[in-house]
């Protein structure tokens, strides 16, 4: 009994000893995570996959409330999903807002747009002659406001900023302390105080920036020369200009908000209903039958109702507007022509918008096609047969195509029609001064481009022919190489190379062919005197003339396909909607409560040796924006998973094999595996047996001592 005392003291120093030996690997089967939240959870009573979807489902869901602002001529509609739709004038770009996301708020000037981004920055196109758009440093932002030449920007600490024109002192705002709520005109700066009482900066022709005397105010706004408050009780003052009546509030009870136009000022009522003073020009004071309404918004000559099912109403002035691509959905390709768009629908269907002077939009019995082409005022499709149809103007022949078969792609002239056969030969019909048709002898052609009075063929070995006028230098195009691409328009060609730069030839006098220093593209078009790239990030490059704004695509996002017309440019957006910059560009179709169609984001899976990606498996997977996609790695035998590497931002857990990724965009993640370390047998072995050893002599040893 002795002796079996004194053996197990020694066989548990063996365990011992042999435990700390053995790698982890072998010593259990059983591991803690560490989670965000500092709290570890054992993987042997704990699914790691449901703990990391439950943390992805409870994370804060923004929700964003719909808004409209009114510029002078031009209308600012902010959607529940963060996005920002406009219509009206856009000669200096005021509303190439279609690749803004994430955005709060919006304010419109009398030519410029802002929005205000969730993560406090702003962002502004348009007119920016007094600098009225370098907001870009601007930080910490909560609400913005924009003047007629000036933005404004209230900060979280309550001070305010300022940037534009600043004659009469409308942007001496530094001062300002405490402040809440700012509202500009063309001529002054408002602002609201957290103690109810006002300032204000600027003009003061009218006395419109005698407020000081103004005390429980909750919200204010600015005319060109008068203010407006809204007092606590629900009632209204105002001061300045009152020619034309645009004071006369003194009436108003049940009032929730209020706008202040040139010379007029509108009212929303706790009911939906709404008030409005001051002159009716362009009938802007129309809005006695309005219900339903959840905001008002005016600035100069139309005043803007958001009603509560999410659509606006609007009344005033509407000269601007051609080109309504705001409504489009599941569209596939875009073309321009000068004055008109066209778009091919995902059911091979065609719309089409714009100038139809010649029926250049006559697209809408069209069926069956699988590629369209535009030009000055003719419309070219492409069916799937290998047919082609046209509309529009025929004057010199251009829409004769009905006898075309074996077609692969067409291309449009300003007067002249292309058509790229099965047998790499090509067509062309049209006007011919130039010898612009003269393509009969061309052969290995694989893609074909349409300028004003000249024609480019791409031959299958990346050199480029090209044929008809020349005077500018654009058909000078033999010693190009490794082509994939060719646009042409008035008097340039442009060619994408292989290697993703870009070269172009011919009129240059705008900057059109200033491309030398584009990379990552993967498309390009050419307007009459501006040139556009697409990038593999699926942003916009542009170069060349922009009196009309069609180079101000800087911002814009997820673009798949661009093509460029006269003085516009056209973008096709992965979700199938269609943007556009450019004179004649008017979204339409508005409902700000219904989300736009889901952005498709693309998930590319892979992994290394030893494993392999089980779920959802290992290759490309299309998914809508914002889904929480569930991630399984599975080691091979010998091997265990190390970590996901890529585009990890959005993984829960990028260090367990279990875990979920959420879809905003084109993702590639790869998981990485390791070797397992291979147990050292004989080294353990000779340890265990050193450890016995020593064990038996100390036990022999202390047996004698006990006998």
């Amino acid at each position: 009994m002795k002796n079996r005392k004194m053996l197990l003291p020694t066989l548990l120093s063996i365990a011992l000893v042999f435990s700390l030996i053995l790698p982890a690997s072998v010593a259990g089967a059983s591991a803690t995570v560490q989670l965000p939240d500092d709290h570890s959870i054992n993987h042997s009573t704990i699914d790691s996959s449901s703990a990391a979807s439950t943390m992805a489902l409870n994370a804060p869901q923004g929700q964003i409330t719909p808004m409209v602002a009114a510029g002078s001529a031009h209308t600012v509609g902010l959607k529940v999903d963060g996005t920002v739709v406009a219509v009206g004038d856009n000669s200096w770009g005021q509303c190439n807002v279609g690749g803004w996301t994430d955005i709060i708020q919006v304010a419109a000037g009398s030519a410029h747009t802002v929005g205000l981004k969730v993560d406090g920055t702003v962002v502004a196109v348009g007119d920016n002659s007094w600098g009225q758009c370098n907001v870009g440093g601007w930080t910490d932002i909560v609400q913005v406001a924009a003047g007629g030449w000036h933005t404004v920007g209230l900060k979280a600490n309550n001070t305010v900023v300022a940037v534009g024109y600043n004659d009469d002192g409308r942007c001496d705002v530094s001062g300002w302390t405490d402040i809440v709520h700012v509202a500009a005109s063309r001529y002054h700066t408002v602002g609201l105080r957290t103690d109810g009482t006002v300032v204000a900066v600027g003009d003061n022709e009218y006395r419109q920036c005698d407020v000081g005397a103004w005390t429980d105010i909750t919200q204010v706004a600015a005319g060109d020369g008068h203010t407006v408050g809204l007092e606590s009780d629900s009632t209204v003052v105002a001061v300045g200009d009152n020619v034309w009546g645009q004071c006369n509030v003194g009436g108003w009870t049940d009032i929730t908000q209020v706008a202040a136009g040139e010379e007029h000022t509108v009212g929303l009522k706790s009911d939906g209903t709404v008030v409005a003073v001051g002159w009716n020009m362009h009938g802007r004071c129309d809005v006695g039958s309005w219900t339903d309404i959840t905001q008002v918004t005016t600035i100069s000559y139309h005043t803007v109702g958001l009603k509560a099912d999410g659509t606006v109403v609007a009344v005033g002035w509407n000269k601007y507007g051609q080109c309504n691509v705001g409504g489009w959905t599941d569209i596939t390709q875009v073309a321009a022509g000068y004055w008109h768009v066209v778009g091919l629908e995902a059911d091979s269907t065609v719309v089409a918008v714009g100038d139809n002077d010649n029926g250049q939009c006559d697209v809408g019995g069209w069926t069956d096609i699988a590629q369209v082409a535009a030009h000055y005022d003719h419309t070219v499709g492409l069916k799937s047969d290998g047919t082609v149809v046209a509309v529009g103007d025929n004057g010199s022949g251009q829409c004769d195509v009905g006898g075309w078969t074996d077609i692969t792609q067409v291309a449009a002239g300003i007067s002249h029609t292309v058509g790229l056969k099965a047998n790499s030969t090509v067509v062309a019909v049209g006007a011919n001064e130039n010898g612009q048709c003269n393509v009969g002898g061309w052969t290995n052609i694989t893609q074909v481009a349409a300028g004003i009075a000249h024609t480019v063929g791409l031959k299958a070995d990346g050199t480029v022919v090209a044929v008809g006028a020349n005077v500018s230098g654009q058909c000078n195009v033999g010693n190009w190489t490794d082509i994939t691409q060719v646009a042409a328009h008035y008097g340039h060609t442009v060619g994408l190379k292989a290697d993703g730069t870009v070269v172009a030839v011919g009129a240059n006098v705008s900057g059109q062919c200033n491309v030398g220093n584009w990379t990552d593209i993967t498309q390009v078009t050419a307007g009459w005197s501006h040139t556009v790239g697409l990038k593999d990030d699926n942003t916009v490059v542009a170069v060349g003339t922009n009196g009309s704004g069609q180079c101000d695509v800087g911002g814009w996002t997820d673009i798949v396909q661009v093509t460029a017309g006269g003085y516009h440019t056209v973008g096709l957006k992965a979700n199938g909607t269609v943007v556009a910059a450019g004179p004649e560009i008017e979204f339409a179709t508005w409902n700000l409560v219904l989300a736009v169609p889901s952005l498709q984001c693309v998930l590319t899976i892979s992994s290394t040796a030893g494993g392999s990606v089980t779920t959802p498996s290992e290759r490309s997977f299309t998914y809508d924006a914002g889904m929480v996609v569930d991630l399984v790695a599975e080691p091979e035998k010998g091997y265990r998973f190390a970590n996901w590497s890529g585009d990890v931002d959005t993984i829960a857990r990028v260090s367990a094999p279990t875990t979920t990724i959420t879809m905003h965009g084109y993702y590639s993640i790869t998981a990485n595996f390791e070797e397992i370390p291979p147990v050292n047998w004989p080294l353990i072995g000779g340890a265990i047996a050193a450890v016995v050893a020593v064990g038996l002599v100390i036990f022999f040893v202390r047996r004698r001592r006990a006998a």
